[in-house]
């Protein structure tokens, strides 16, 4: 575990060193505003080396000095402000540490007053990011895969309006495109009826596998499916009500999933709505010359450069795409919100289709299309086999967290029988390591899915912060009575783990900054962990509540601010904080 360079939200403390540091530079004829120390700041990455460190290798070239002698200099002329105990220059950065007695003294008494906003910001005061995820294919069981899409989008819907943005999250439904020809064929080849009404989804994805399936010795099949999705776009009335029929069955069973993981959407306009939207669209792009027909008698956009794919925007049977509607919904977005930044939370496995339809967008002459962002993140796999919805091996996010809370409901008979509420805890927990496993990855990073990994209950885990969120929980019950800070003596917080915790939550407000500028909730998950971590060997080590009387107040004042971040924390990341285990 490393330490943490301290929050550069206005803290007192670090805006000091910085200041100091400032002032050092400027003595070797180096001007750096304090905005610009400030972000040079970082953690260091061995223990042993500070409490955070100042690099010098990027002064290098402009001062004609190696970097450990510009770090010596800096040591040599920087003056200690009251919260450092130490600057060293250590193999070319700046090392400092902190007082803890001084850090804790402004850190504790902020988190105590804000509570849960502590880590609030108004950066996004004014501006609105419009983000696109979870977007699950209608008559298609809700996946593990469509899981990963939803809780990232869901958690960054919450750090960034913690950092101030509007938000409007949105659903962009699967309810539109080829697959609807593929599924009517099946539905009216191999279709029961008795089935759809027990089991809708389940039936129609059936359906859905054996069309493929057939498909491969019957081609057929394919061109079948086609001229069915062209009368639908046509409007057919049989075909409509088919259509209509298999997404009201998939919309009540995705909110059903949406419910149980506490995801909520401002709009789940999906491809259909922007069927009627599409004909002016193309009209327009032919008029203007933005679209051309293709070799082929395919309507395109050409982008790029020679030799590089085109975006495909009609096929030359009349039916459009996926990227024809992307199109539109670029537009009635960006003609609705207003948006500062349109986010797309969408696997890696798309990445071209979004280069290109940026691409597109700049080229229809919209400004705004610089403000398109492709969150992108990698696969979700299981037992090391790609998940395909074609091939019929993808794996119910119903099965996954059907089995997670019951392991969790074993768990606690074995642990706690007595524990009141316990299907709500074990429901909690249980759901909430599903969603942890898919944040606590980098998001660009496969995730490969493993019933141990994912449901352990110690160790690097979503159970464990709730654990650790409910142990303090219980420890403040037995407190039992408000915190007065004139008897908080900071003096008595000077234990390594001590210093440590107090750091960990200085740096709270610039972990949610972090994650929300790279669109990464692991950055919370580590942030989290880290001070779960410091705070269960805290725990073991110092005796809080029997312990000295006159450090009580201080422990329990910093036991209790560790709760509220802990609390926050998995807000922000889609979890409960259950306050017993």
């Amino acid at each position: 575990m490393t330490t943490v360079a301290p929050a550069r939200s206005g803290t007192v403390y670090f805006r000091e060193v910085c200041e100091s540091t400032a002032g050092a530079l400027a003595g070797l004829s180096c001007h750096r505003s304090l905005e610009d120390v400030a972000a040079m700041y970082e953690a260091p990455d061995r223990k042993g080396l500070g409490d955070s460190a100042f690099p010098c290798f990027p002064l290098a070239k402009e001062l004609k000095m190696a970097p450990q002698e510009i770090a010596s200099q800096l040591a040599g002329r920087m003056e200690r402000p009251r919260s450092v105990t130490d600057v060293r220059a250590i193999g070319g950065y700046l090392n400092v540490w902190y007082k803890p007695e001084i850090v804790a003294a402004e850190v504790l008494p902020i988190i105590a007053a804000q509570g849960q906003r502590y880590g609030s910001a108004e950066e996004g005061r004014g501006r609105t990011i419009c983000m696109d995820y979870s977007h699950p294919n209608i008559a298609k069981p809700f996946g593990v895969g469509h899981l990963r899409s939803t809780v990232i989008g869901h958690s960054l819907k919450r750090i960034l309006e913690k950092l101030g943005y509007s938000t409007i999250g949105i659903n962009h439904l699967g309810d539109w495109g080829t697959q609807f020809g593929k599924l009517i064929v099946a539905f009216r080849e191999w279709g029961d009826e008795g089935k759809l009404a027990a089991e809708p989804i389940a039936h129609l994805y059936d359906l859905y596998v054996r069309f493929h399936a057939d498909a491969e010795s019957d081609p057929g099949l394919e061109e079948r499916a086609r001229r069915e999705f062209k009368k639908l776009e046509d409007g057919d009335r049989d075909n409509r009500l088919l259509w209509q029929r298999f997404r009201d069955l998939s919309l009540s069973e995705f909110e059903r999933v949406y419910r149980r993981l506490g995801v909520t959407f401002d709009s789940d306009a999906g491809e259909a709505f922007y069927n009627e939207r599409l004909s002016p669209l193309i009209d327009r792009l032919v008029q203007s010359g933005v679209a051309r027909s293709g070799e082929d008698g395919a309507l395109i956009i050409p982008i790029g450069g020679e030799g590089e794919a085109p975006l495909l925007l009609r096929k030359a049977d009349g039916a459009t795409l996926y990227a024809t509607r992307d199109l539109a919904a670029a537009e009635y977005r960006y003609d609705t919100y207003h948006f500062d930044r349109c986010l797309y939370i969408v696997g890696s496995a798309q990445a071209l289709h979004f280069q290109q339809l940026f691409a597109a967008l700049k080229a229809m002459g919209h400004d705004w299309a610089e403000r398109m962002v492709h969150v992108e993140f990698g696969w979700v796999k299981f037992a090391d086999t790609m998940m395909s919805t074609r091939r019929g091996n993808i794996i119910f996010l119903d099965d996954v967290l059907a089995e997670a809370v019951e392991r969790t409901k074993r768990i606690i008979a074995d642990k706690n029988p007595a524990l009141e509420d316990a299907d709500a805890v074990a429901e909690a927990v249980g759901v909430g390591a599903v969603v942890f496993w898919q944040l606590s990855v980098k998001r660009q990073k496969d995730v490969n899915f493993d019933w141990d990994d994912a449901l352990a209950f110690d160790g690097r885990t979503g159970p464990y912060l709730q654990y650790t969120h409910a142990r303090l929980s219980s420890l403040l019950a037995k407190w039992g009575k408000p915190i007065s800070m004139d008897r908080v003596a900071w003096g008595h917080l000077n234990s390594e783990e001590e210093r440590k915790l107090v750091l960990r939550l200085g740096d709270w407000p610039r972990a949610i900054q972090v994650a929300g500028r790279q669109y990464e909730p692991q950055v919370l998950a580590a942030a989290l962990l880290d001070t779960a971590q410091l705070y269960n060997t805290f725990y073991q080590k110092v005796r809080i509540l029997d312990g000295e009387a006159e450090a009580a107040p201080a422990r329990i004042l910093l036991s209790d601010c560790v709760r509220q971040v802990l609390a926050e924390g998995l807000c922000l990341l889609g979890l409960q904080a259950p306050h017993q285990m």
